[in-house]
């Protein structure tokens, strides 16, 4: 039997937990409110681990559609598809009624790299383009099962260059592209950004937009252990069900462009991170920030007290969600946003 020397295998972060890891944070109502609805709606339907991969999307979709409903009205909507590597993939543009900055947010949404689509993240678009006066651009990438790492990232890179190339025929302006995105869509923005910085591409990005993301395969993490049982929404059981379906080969864990906390982080673009408190994420997020800080980022964060995974899409009831917006459209705009903690 061959024996494995311990030079050769990845370097994996050592648990670093602080004993005892810290009760949880209190919710606030408006969010608490939020998680009785989704818990209520969801509560219809078999756990989506349980199900084929297309009948636990369509029961996500469901849960989600009250949530992705109303807010801003568009001065122009458009759906189209484009032509990557991996095949075509859908892309939603959104046209605000008054444009105030001329380039464009390409937005990824969450998921875990498995549920959601453009769909159940049209309200958080819409709500950017309004209030940015910016135009939206989300993507539909391929999710897994079907598609494994690193495909979903490699045609987000290729959307984006494609936003770039064909800026005029969607009017906006290619010196003033922004990508971000929730959760999986803020791992896949980091992704995004490395992959063409390290191809020479770097300047086609002007900031990145990262929503409580995941953007580390350590998960010996406190705030895991602290909010990851299935109370606040996203568990470290869906967590590590996410991380299985996406990636295909074991060293793909240890691959900067998964695990962003592993790579150079020079050279990228200004970063602004909206921290939820209440979350199993929140840990990976403080500790991007302190990496991002020493690499020489120009990086702002803001923690957003007693809210939980995916509180962007409470905006119709939360008071904490509609800061967080504004927030992002003053970043977006070049404004200084004031650091610390918000409590509606």
């Amino acid at each position: 039997m061959m024996s494995l020397q311990h030079d050769s295998l990845p370097y994996l972060d050592d648990p670093a937990f602080t004993l005892p890891t810290g009760a949880p944070a209190p919710v606030d109502p408006q969010i608490a409110e939020f998680m009785r609805l989704m818990a209520k709606d969801a509560a219809q339907y078999p756990r989506r681990d349980t199900l084929p991969i297309e009948e636990g999307r369509a029961n996500a979709e469901k849960v989600r559609l009250p949530w992705a409903q109303g807010g801003p009205q568009m001065a122009r909507t458009v759906n189209t598809e484009v032509a990557t590597r991996h095949g075509k993939v859908r892309v939603r543009i959104h046209y605000p009624a008054e444009r105030r900055l001329p380039g464009a947010f390409m937005y990824i949404h969450g998921g875990g790299f498995v549920l959601f689509s453009i769909d159940t993240h049209d309200r958080v678009m819409r709500e950017y383009a309004e209030r940015a006066g910016i135009v939206v651009i989300g993507i539909d990438y391929t999710r897994a099962p079907e598609a494994k790492f690193p495909q979903p990232l490699e045609e987000c890179v290729d959307v984006l260059r494609w936003i770039a190339a064909q800026a005029r025929e969607l009017s906006i302006d290619a010196d003033q592209l922004f990508v971000g995105g929730d959760s999986a869509g803020a791992n896949l923005s980091m992704g995004t950004a490395l992959t063409l910085r390290d191809e020479g591409q770097g300047g086609l990005i002007k900031g990145i937009v990262l929503n409580y993301g995941g953007f580390s395969s350590n998960l010996f993490r406190n705030s895991v252990v602290r909010y990851g049982a299935g109370d606040y929404g996203l568990s470290l059981h869906m967590m590590i069900w996410f991380r299985g379906l996406h990636i295909r080969h074991g060293k793909d864990f240890f691959d900067p462009r998964v695990d962003i906390m592993r790579a150079d982080l020079r050279q990228l673009p200004p970063v602004w991170m909206v921290v939820t408190e209440c979350d199993p994420l929140h840990d990976d997020s403080i500790e991007l920030e302190r990496l991002l800080k020493a690499a020489g980022v120009d990086v702002s964060a803001k923690v957003y007290r007693g809210t939980v995974h995916s509180f962007l899409e409470a905006v119709s009831i939360s008071d904490a969600a509609v800061q967080a917006f504004e927030d992002t459209a003053s970043w977006l705009h070049g404004e200084r946003v004031a650091h610390g903690a918000h409590s509606a």
